[in-house]
């Protein structure tokens, strides 16, 4: 044996080696094929979660859209429509002028001229007026959804990384989510009165040297209808339009900073202030700003084209007397403040390439906190 371990050790301790080396190595690759089967299932079960996460934000987020354009925005339009018909009714106005007309001894020149110019003042608020609320609240109830939309992604991203549930994620509480998209009430609750007197004041600025006898035509009309619109956003202090929309308690502890760049500290206030808060950071930054400008000629274009097809095309562009005019006029806020399933005015603002890339930045963005 002693023979036999001398003649062969060396083979023996090389074949010991290289089975040693063999069992270590396998030892070893069967490791590490085990933990990249395992990183392969940890991934695997981190995309089907975070699959789960967009399919469920995507879906809340939608059926926040759908509350948005099917109840809060026709809601508000309705509640609008009725409060501006009534505000500024021209029933009594026209009413009187036909008795006059019945009746000629009724009325003294200088009151036919009084009652005119009476229509003709709230003829051109109700239209103006109503072109711009419609604009600015669908662009403002717009900015509430995607500001809501993307706190509830994240938050529900947040949740699904410390809890690793997505039934323990800290989503925004719903009573929140109402009392916020509610908010949007306020405009007719308590701004609009405010609102008609600011909008009429502007149209007596801009119409006092207008005679019911001077002839209007197609430019005439797109001019003095961007001049009221000129006249009151720029008789206001910068931004102070946005006290039509929003309670003054909710901008006490918000800054003027831009949406995309600002930082804003938002670390103590309850989630309902913080959407309040952001809301009227972005509707008081540049970007919203030059939104609101794009949006507004866009609706007057759209504006121009359906009094032309009231007034007619030929009509209109040679000009008629204003007081043949008014009688459309008066009644162009019906169009304006139609349902928004109906109201092409709604759907030629959101079409806008400019008005598109401003909601995708404010659903993307992530202000610092």
């Amino acid at each position: 044996m002693w023979e036999f371990w001398r003649r062969h050790k060396r083979k023996v301790y090389v074949t010991v080696g290289v089975l040693g080396s063999g069992y270590f190595l396998y030892k070893l690759y069967n490791a590490h094929r085990r933990k990249l089967s395992d990183l392969e299932r940890e991934l695997a079960d981190q995309r089907r979660s975070e699959e789960l996460i967009k399919s469920q934000v995507k879906s809340h987020f939608e059926n926040i859209q759908r509350i948005a354009d099917s109840t809060t925005l026709p809601h508000v339009m309705r509640c609008l429509s009725s409060q501006i018909e009534e505000e500024l009714d021209l029933a009594h106005l026209t009413e009187r002028l036909m008795k006059g007309k019945d009746l000629p001894n009724s009325l003294t020149a200088a009151e036919k001229l009084e009652l005119w110019e009476r229509l003709k003042i709230l003829s051109f608020t109700r239209m103006v007026l109503s072109l711009w609320v419609t604009t600015l609240l669908s662009l403002y109830i717009r900015v509430q959804v995607n500001i809501l939309g993307r706190h509830l992604y994240i938050d529900t991203a947040r949740g699904i990384g410390s809890s690793g549930q997505l039934d323990e994620a800290d989503l925004i509480d719903r009573n929140d989510q109402q009392r916020f998209l509610a908010s949007a009430d306020y405009l007719t609750t308590f701004g609009l009165p405010t609102l008609i007197s600011s909008f009429e004041a502007a149209t007596s600025e801009v119409l006092k040297g207008k005679q019911l006898k001077d002839f209007f035509n197609t430019t005439v009309l797109h001019d003095t209808i961007i001049q009221i619109l000129n006249t009151f956003m720029s008789t206001a202090s910068p931004h102070q339009w946005l006290g039509f929309f929003m309670p003054e308690d909710s901008k006490q502890n918000s800054v003027d900073v831009s949406f995309s760049t600002g930082s804003t500290d938002l670390s103590n206030a309850s989630k309902f202030e913080q959407l309040m808060q952001e809301t009227q950071a972005v509707l008081s930054s540049a970007e919203f700003c030059n939104i609101v400008e794009i949006s507004l000629k866009a609706a007057v274009d759209v504006l121009m084209e359906d009094i032309r097809v009231l007034c007619g095309e030929a009509n209109l562009t040679s000009g008629m007397p204003l007081a043949k005019l008014l009688p459309r006029i008066a009644h162009m806020d019906q169009i304006l403040l139609e349902e928004p399933n109906r109201n092409r005015y709604i759907q030629v603002i959101q079409d806008i390439p400019e008005v598109e890339i401003f909601f995708t930045l404010l659903y993307a963005s992530s202000p610092s906190s």
